[in-house]
């Protein structure tokens, strides 16, 4: 049901890119807010302009007026901006403001040093596919955040796809697996889709194919709550074909290869923070 407007004032975005109206979209569209309720700001005239037609909602260039009139202030700007538009305004923040950031890389503590003192803060890691709907999010509460800061930040999430929370030291951990998981299973649809082609089906077949079967696999994974492994046995019949290429996968290391994607993506998610937090660190 639609939130009433008189117990939780609208929803502001500082960025209106590609996310940000992904977000909004999913929050309209769920009826959580109107789209009266909302509002974003964005350098770019051509962002505003896209964001309005796209959410119904008004934008404007003015970061600061986005930020005194919102409840919950959603930061929707690349990492390397987030100090400066926290410098701008943190003036205009007081303390029913809840701050959620999708910046990637900077850290609870380092927004808490840029902001007043006592500011709710929650950090998120959203993935691509909350362009359609679907995204795999996770965040993390600062210290100040209540329950209910939790609770809203979860219904926002929720209306783009499934979130769930944990602490913030796992937000790397996020990184590597859902943050940049969509690149790994679209290597996959592409490399299933080559597979097919080398043994003669169309490219187009083969590729509506191979999206649709990792569409529907993931789908039993999610509605039979049946371990994946369990899933692959009943496909696997013995003396098969699919036992058969299973045993190529393995022979090619394929389960390593992935757990080492994941491993290597969440390291360089550490190190890209560390440097974030001391590149900040260095301006305060």
């Amino acid at each position: 049901t639609r939130v009433n407007p008189n117990e939780m004032p609208r929803v502001g975005f500082i960025g209106a890119g590609q996310m940000a109206t992904a977000m909004a979209r999913g929050i309209v569209k769920s009826e959580l807010y109107a789209a009266t309720d909302l509002i974003a700001s964005d350098r770019s005239k051509e962002q505003r302009e896209s964001f309005a037609k796209l959410v119904g909602c008004q934008t404007t260039d003015d970061n600061k007026s986005v930020a005194k009139g919102s409840e919950t202030l959603i930061l929707a700007v690349k990492p390397n901006i987030v100090p400066y538009v926290l410098a701008e305004v943190k003036g205009c923040l007081n303390s029913s403001t809840l701050v959620v950031s999708i910046a990637a890389g900077v850290s609870i503590a380092t927004m808490e040093e840029l902001l007043p003192k006592g500011t709710r803060l929650a950090r998120v890691m959203p993935n691509t596919p909350c362009l359609v709907g679907e995204t795999a999010s996770a965040y993390a509460l600062g210290a100040n955040a209540t329950k209910d800061d939790g609770k809203t930040v979860e219904q926002i999430l929720q209306a783009c796809g499934q979130t769930y929370q944990v602490k913030e030291k796992l937000l790397d951990a996020v990184t590597g697996l859902s943050g940049s998981g969509p690149a790994y299973v679209y290597i996959m649809i592409e490399a299933l889709a080559d597979g097919g082609v080398r043994m003669g089906l169309p490219r187009p077949v083969a590729l509506q194919l191979a999206a649709q079967t990792v569409l529907g696999s993931a789908k039993m994974v999610m509605e039979t709550g049946e371990h994946p492994g369990l899933l692959k046995d009943k496909v696997a019949s013995p003396g098969g074909t699919t036992i058969a290429g299973i045993h190529a996968l393995e022979k090619g290391g394929f389960r390593a290869t992935i757990m080492n994607a994941v491993e290597a993506a969440a390291t360089r998610s550490t190190e890209l923070s560390k440097a974030a937090e001391k590149k900040s660190s260095s301006k305060l």
